[in-house]
């Protein structure tokens, strides 16, 4: 799952800064949007994983439908934890 996993992690972290890019009032500025962007990306994708089937037999043969799987569990994944991450700090600050 190495190489699914690091896919996940970029593809959150672009998921992230596209969220807090789109999201103005729940950015956490490019250092948040990208550390919440590639934790939500890896839990995303290991998610989606889960959700998919034989993890085991994905993993040994990275096609195009894995990476596929990956850059869109990995990028909602990283763009839902930003924008949660957001709606939390804005409600603490209030």
């Amino acid at each position: 799952m190495g190489m699914e996993l690091i896919i996940q992690i970029i593809a959150g972290l672009i998921g992230g800064n596209a969220a807090g890019a789109g999201l103005k009032t729940l950015s956490l500025g490019t250092a948040g949007n990208s550390v919440a962007g590639a934790v939500g990306g890896g839990l995303g994708g290991v998610l989606m994983g889960m959700l998919g089937g034989d993890a085991g037999a994905a993993a040994a043969n990275l096609d195009l439908g894995t990476i596929i799987q990956s850059v869109a569990g990995g990028g909602i994944g990283g763009a839902v934890l930003t924008a949660i991450v957001g709606m939390l700090k804005k409600a603490m600050a209030k």
